[in-house]
C-alpha cells in the first residue's frame, strides 16, 4: 500500500461548503484509493485548513490519481474554495500493520519530522522496538516515510482530549518509553498539526 497526505489551504468560511463535495470526491462511485481521514485544523494559520490521508493499491493508482489532480482546474472538486495545496507521497513503516479505521480518538496529533541524510533507517529501527510498550498508553494511527520531496517521516496519533494527550506524553518521556532510541538524533526540523476529525471521517 501507499499513502498519499494532502493538505488543502481554503479561502476564509468556505470549509463547511467544501466538505460536502469533498466528502463526495473522496468516498464516491468515481474516488481513486480509499479515505483513510479527513482533518479540521484549527490552531495555526487563520484560514481554513484541511488534511486528507488516503490509501492506495499501488504506485500506478497513486500516479493516476496526482496526474489528474495537478492537470484539473477543479481540483478535489473544490477549486472554487481552494486557495492552494501540496501532496505528499508516503509508505507506512513496514513493521506496522494496515491503518484501521473506527473509532480511535476525539483529536488527532499529525507531526512531520524531516530527517538528517541517512537517518531513515536508524530512526525507523528506534520505532520498531520502541512502539510496543508506546501504545500500550494509546495507539498509533500509523508512522510513515516520505517517498518524495525531503527526507522524512510523518506520524498520526489520535488521543481522547487534548488534556489526555499531554497526560500521555509525559508520562510515555517520564518511564523512558518515548523517544525511540535514534529518534531526536535525526531530526532536523519538526512541526506538529493538532487536527479534529470531520463528520465524514473514517478515522474519527
Amino acid at each position: 500500500m501507499l499513502y498519499e497526505l494532502t493538505n488543502l489551504a481554503l479561502k476564509l468560511y468556505t470549509v463547511p461548503k467544501a466538505l460536502s463535495t469533498l466528502e463526495d470526491y473522496t468516498t464516491g462511485v468515481a474516488a481513486r484509493g480509499r479515505l483513510l481521514g479527513c482533518w479540521e485544523i484549527e490552531h495555526g494559520i487563520i484560514v481554513g485548513r484541511v488534511i486528507l490521508l488516503r490509501e492506495f493499491q499501488d504506485a500506478v493508482q497513486l500516479t493516476e490519481e496526482r496526474e489528474q489532480i495537478l492537470a484539473s482546474s477543479n481540483p478535489f472538486g473544490i477549486g472554487e474554495y481552494l486557495e492552494s495545496f501540496t501532496v505528499e507521497s508516503y509508505a507506512q513503516f513496514p513493521f506496522l500493520p494496515p491503518v484501521r479505521t473506527g473509532r480511535c480518538g476525539n483529536v488527532y496529533e499529525i507531526r512531520t519530522y524531516r530527517l538528517k541524510v541517512g537517518g531513515l533507517l536508524p530512526t525507523m529501527s528506534g520505532w520498531e522496538a520502541a512502539l510496543p510498550e508506546r501504545t500500550k498508553l494509546f495507539p498509533l494511527t500509523t508512522a510513515m516515510y516520505g517517498l518524495d520531496g525531503a527526507p522524512r517521516i510523518t506520524h498520526i496519533w489520535p488521543f481522547p482530549s487534548l488534556d489526555e494527550r499531554l497526560t500521555i506524553r509525559r508520562n510515555s518521556y517520564e518511564r523512558g518509553i518515548w523517544p525511540p532510541k535514534n529518534g531526536p538524533e535525526n531530526i532536523t526540523h519538526a512541526t506538529s498539526t493538532i487536527a479534529l476529525p470531520t463528520a465524514f471521517s473514517p478515522l474519527h
